[in-house]
């Protein structure tokens, strides 16, 4: 994290329209020679750009001092309407206040990466005789975590290895504790069994420290101490345990002659590498994240960030580096806002390994901030260099799909506006909202509402309603009551701002859909034009998905509220296609939602909803733990208090609300 800057940002008073420039060069003039970060927002406020400069005025002034005219650079600098700066003590710190300010507020021209899921971890739960784990979210002390790892799979890839080679346990601590006979995996040899005694506390006690010392990558000693355990076994005659560590001994060495990593020849500093490996083309930019621990390569993952050419373009036109003789290419900017903003919040190992060099005050500031001495390499060899080719080659097919995809759903948005005559002047703004209700025999009733917007799915624009005050199973009243709590108060917004003559920038932040479907035929479409006309809405925008005959997927005819025809697109259009994956992604929202709430209802969910404190994550968590309300109910205040997260007076809490 970047220390407290010395001077706050203070927002620069708007200026007029006609001297706006001026003014911005008089501020641009008072600046000081100073590290810091600077903002540019547009005349509506909005968040333009995000930089920072080792020598503020200096940095800032090339923006406006270079002839732009008559160039994209030009008419992106000419949106520039306030400026505001911050003032740090470094260029580190300036760095790092950058990357927080980028992530925290999405400017429109920033290199962008956007990864909500954490990395998962594999978990070696504390007890007596300890269970290993798929974990994911913060570590702790208390327990031991080796990761993190690029996917669920590779975890679950290496807590099937442990079981097969080491046998430990993964079963729950409850269900552990009440185990009167051997479970399924004790019998096809995935477990030692110690929930009924047929381990010793010594003999898994070993077997736990030769999964330690696996996952950590000490693969020689552990091949040595099963083989010196399976000699003295064999010296007293014991063959069957013998044999036992003869197979994991030879499972272990498959395992290790599979990888392609020759774990003895590497160092102690190449057991945690991060490799990093970036592509641009079209437009388009991918950053490959490969990662090894304990000497095991575990697999990549491709990242792809926002705003690459408009945040290049913004870079261009200032002095990138301050007066360096060249100018840092797109790949490097890409890989250095990877960096910066992927690191601080995930673990860092000493050495990284990248395609394209990065700046040298980047690599100290991150390590810095990690508390690491961070090493770099740009030009590897041996085996570093066959991991650095492997993340390019990565790098190169995952941006080669990307690109496909995004070709496939632009033809398919082109050909959806073509085959129902859509006025679509800019088909990267088109945007469908599709709805669709579902319900369990007229219990716990949902509907879902899925956007669909710049050639994708929109998933934090996806929005649930719970349906009440209707008869059971009632789809149409349903569907009135959804799009009304949608577009009611969108349609009096937008009456308002006609008749108040609302400049267009923000009727635009109110514009409706240019497409709402309703997974439905005649019916759902007739309860749908209702409502637009009530709200004095246009009814050509809406369009019905009516089932074709036998319900055959292919064979969906579009229904129009507005009087046309029934329109059969064909079962190969391209079209159809889109149409059916919005339907089918609104289809799935609301089930998921509906069969949580039902479960919510049926199990008592909302009782444990109601107590303070108890958020969603501590709330499964207690659930997993306990196999349900019932099972939280009926635990003790000690029992709660065990559960992650829980302290003794939340866990009284919760025992005195559920009983």
């Amino acid at each position: 994290m970047a220390k407290a800057p010395l001077s706050s940002p203070v927002p620069t008073p708007e200026p007029a329209p006609e001297d706006s420039r001026a003014r911005l060069l008089a501020e641009v003039a008072q600046l000081p020679a100073l590290p810091g970060v600077y903002r540019y927002f547009d005349a509506q406020g909005q968040l333009l750009y995000v930089g920072k400069a080792r020598h503020l005025k200096k940095r800032v002034s090339s923006y406006f001092q270079k002839d732009h005219d008559g160039t994209r650079i030009g008419s992106m600098v000419a949106r520039i309407h306030r400026l505001e700066t911050t003032v740090v003590r470094t260029e580190a710190e300036a760095l790092l206040l950058e990357n927080n300010l980028i992530k925290a507020l999405n400017p429109r021209f920033n290199i962008l990466f956007r990864d909500d899921k954490s990395y998962p971890y594999l978990k070696l739960v504390t007890h007596p005789f300890p269970r290993v784990a798929y974990y994911r979210g913060a570590v702790d002390r208390k327990h031991r975590y080796f990761g993190p790892y690029p996917g669920a799979w590779a975890v679950k890839e290496t807590i099937q290895l442990i079981q097969k080679v080491f046998r430990l346990r993964t079963c729950e601590d409850t269900v552990y504790a009440h185990r009167t006979r051997p479970c399924l995996l004790y019998q096809i040899q995935r477990c030692s069994g110690p929930c009924v005694g047929l381990v010793s506390a010594a003999d898994y006690a070993q077997d736990v420290a030769d999964a330690e010392s696996f996952l950590l990558g000490n693969t020689d000693a552990v091949l040595e101490d099963l083989q010196g355990r399976m000699m003295a076994h064999a010296e007293v005659l014991e063959f069957e345990k013998a044999a036992q560590l003869r197979n994991r001994i030879s499972a272990l060495s498959k395992v290790l002659h599979q990888q392609s990593v020759e774990v003895s020849s590497l160092s102690a500093t190449d057991r945690d590498v991060d490799i990093l490996a970036v592509k641009v083309q079209g437009g388009r930019a991918c950053v490959n994240l490969a990662m090894v621990r304990g000497g095991r390569h575990l697999g990549d993952r491709a990242y792809f960030p926002n705003h690459v050419d408009d945040a290049t373009a913004w870079a261009a036109a200032a002095l990138l580096d301050d007066g360096a003789a060249a100018p840092v290419s797109v790949e490097a900017q890409v890989l250095e806002a990877f960096i910066a903003q992927h690191y601080p919040a995930q673990p860092l190992p000493q050495q990284l390994i990248i395609s394209h060099d990065i700046s040298g005050e980047l690599v100290d500031a991150i390590g810095l901030a990690a508390g690491v001495k961070l090493r770099v390499q740009s030009n590897p060899r041996e085996q570093r260099r066959i991991w650095l080719e492997m993340a390019v080659k990565g790098a190169e097919l995952a941006l080669a799909r990307l690109l496909s995809e995004e070709g496939s759903q632009r033809e398919r948005t082109r050909a959806l506006a073509e085959a129902l005559d859509l006025d679509m002047p800019d088909p990267d703004t088109f945007r469908v909202e599709c709805f669709d209700i579902s319900h369990t025999a007229g219990e716990a009733t949902q509907a879902s509402c899925v956007v669909y917007e710049n050639h994708a799915m929109r998933q934090e624009q996806y929005r649930r309603y719970n349906i009440d005050g209707i008869t059971g199973g009632d789809d149409y009243a349903a569907m009135r009551q959804v799009l009304t709590r949608r577009y009611g108060k969108l349609a009096q917004a937008l009456a308002e701002a006609a008749q108040e003559g609302v400049d267009a920038a923000v009727q635009a932040k109110l514009r409706l859909p240019d497409l709402v479907l309703v997974d439905g035929g005649k019916g759902q479409v007739a309860m749908a034009r209702d409502v637009f006309e009530a709200l004095g809405l246009d009814l050509s925008l809406i369009v019905g998905v009516e089932k074709g005959e036998g319900r055959k997927v292919g064979l969906e005819e579009l229904v129009f509220a507005d009087g046309r025809e029934k329109v059969y697109l064909g079962h190969d259009s391209a079209a159809l296609m889109l149409v059916a994956q919005i339907r089918d992604e609104a289809h799935r929202f609301a089930i998921t939602g509906m069969r949580a709430k039902r479960a919510s209802v049926r199990t008592g969910g909302s009782r444990l909803e109601e107590i303070a404190g108890v958020g969603p994550k501590k709330r499964a968590r207690l659930l997993q733990r306990f196999g349900g309300v019932r099972g939280v109910a009926g635990a003790s205040i000690e029992d709660l208090a065990g559960v992650e997260g829980i302290s003794h007076e939340l866990a009284e809490e919760i025992y005195r609300a559920l009983h």
